[in-house]
């Protein structure tokens, strides 16, 4: 079993209702009086026994954790590992995490002892006071009525539990069902052949080549217009787009009034009219059999070539 899940399960969330098991609201230091209610807020379970943490203890009782501690340890054999035991790291801070009044707990160079119902009935005959003789008292009590509460709603947290595995089950299966899914989706293939009027079909995969991009686009058609800019503001951000093609005072216009709102797209204008079209991709170049803006409209192909992209930029020249 994994521990990370065993210590969860073990642990009752400090911030649930009193229903569950308690809550962790601070307990004020200067509250004239002391109520079972204010006790029960501050119990929590570990390792399956109610417990109270040594820091609430010694405030409760009028004196420091460390104090607390001592007595205890010199009367060892009054606090057996039932009655008083140390928290694992690991405990501790699956504590911290849900109970906000013991947040201090992280930062304290030792790991907090919790005692039991048992631990804290020995610790009136240590700690000699007659504050801690009245708070003992009390304390003992919320005890008692944390227990006979558990035992007259136990069908009602069985069902709770039961909820909850049932959840849990239930998310289980839906993530393998999701990863199925995933697992049989369309691929990026690096080759594909559209059929006549195929058009949105040549879209959508030209878009998601254009989103897989992680540092540029380059575009080497002849013939471009608004449409081609469209598809390369599909890119991540970050992502440089630069357009190589003829000279078309229409699409300048067009480029010039989407670089003034929209990360700028690069144009460089080819030395002559190539018969071609290619999409660059970071390091990989695609061989487009039709021009972007017209791709599907006709029976074309997309292929992945095995070029570097800088031998078919070099040949542009």
């Amino acid at each position: 079993m994994d521990s990370k899940k065993e210590i969860k399960g073990l642990i009752i969330n400090c911030d649930q209702s009193k229903e569950v098991v308690a809550n962790c609201d601070h307990l004020e230091k200067d509250k004239p009086s002391l109520s079972q209610h204010d006790i029960e807020k501050l119990i929590i379970t570990v390792r399956g026994e109610q417990v109270l943490i040594d820091q609430d203890i010694a405030q409760l009782y009028g004196v420091t954790t460390k104090r607390l501690n001592e007595q205890a340890k010199r009367n060892s054999a009054r606090f057996p590992s039932n009655f008083r035991f140390e928290l694992t790291k690991e405990e501790r801070d699956e504590v911290v995490a849900n109970c906000d009044h013991l947040q201090s707990l992280k930062f304290r160079p030792t790991l907090p002892f919790a005692f039991t119902e048992q631990g804290i009935g020995q610790l009136s005959s240590v700690v000699h006071s007659q504050k801690a003789i009245e708070r003992s008292i009390v304390i003992m009590n919320a005890f008692v009525a944390m227990r006979r509460f558990i035992v007259q709603n136990a069908g009602v947290l069985m069902r709770i539990a039961h909820l909850e595995r049932h959840q849990i089950e239930t998310d289980e299966k839906i993530d393998k069902i999701l990863d199925k899914m995933e697992e049989r989706s369309p691929k990026l293939l690096p080759e594909q052949i559209f059929q006549s009027g195929c058009v949105w079909d040549a879209w959508s995969y030209v878009s998601d080549l254009v989103r897989s991009a992680k540092q540029r686009i380059v575009l080497i058609d002849n013939f471009v217009d608004d449409r081609v800019l469209s598809m390369l503001d599909k890119r991540a951000e970050g992502v440089t787009a630069t357009i190589y093609s003829r000279y078309n005072e229409l699409f300048m216009t067009d480029l010039k009034k989407h670089n003034e709102q929209y990360p700028a797209i690069d144009f460089v204008q080819l030395p002559h009219k190539n018969h071609d079209r290619f999409l660059i991709i970071d390091g990989k170049v695609y061989f487009m059999g039709a021009s972007l803006k017209d791709i599907g409209a006709g029976l074309c192909a997309v292929a992945e070539m095995q070029m570097a992209p800088e031998n078919v930029l070099e040949l542009l020249k």
